[in-house]
């Protein structure tokens, strides 16, 4: 087996897991905001810009772009660890580290459970500064 392919292998998995979450995000944001508005709503051009009100939904769709904020960044930076080499492991770690924190957050932001959730998603942050550490150790 390659060299460059053996060593991607994991963050290949991580990224094909976060885009699992990814997906998630999306069909769950798109599930409450279709319960509330209707099927109609959801089949159309949504020209009107309604938006959805019940406080599950608009969590949802909060976390969804939440995610999706820090998400290219992780992408990259995944995609340079599987490249480049993390000869040190702290960007492996970190990877984990970020998908984990981020499962768990997703959870926590739909709940409504405050400060809990900012650490969670310190801890994500925290993953990231790993991954670029693992860049450069």
């Amino acid at each position: 087996m390659d060299t460059i392919a053996s060593h991607a292998t994991p963050y290949v998995a991580l990224l094909a897991v976060s885009v699992v979450l990814l997906v998630l995000h999306i069909m769950l944001q798109g599930f409450l905001a279709t319960r509330e508005l209707g099927s109609q709503w959801n089949a159309g051009p949504r020209d009107e810009g309604l938006k959805p009100k019940s406080p599950l939904a608009g969590r949802a769709e909060r976390a969804s772009s939440n995610y999706r904020e820090t998400y290219p960044a992780v992408v990259g930076l995944l995609l340079a660890l599987a490249f480049y080499g993390d000869l040190a492991g702290w960007g492996l770690i970190g990877g984990w580290l970020w998908l984990t924190c981020r499962i768990v957050y997703l959870p926590l932001y739909l709940a409504g459970i405050p400060y809990l959730r900012s650490l969670v998603w310190l801890g994500s942050l925290g993953g990231i500064g790993l991954m670029m550490l693992g860049l450069f150790v």
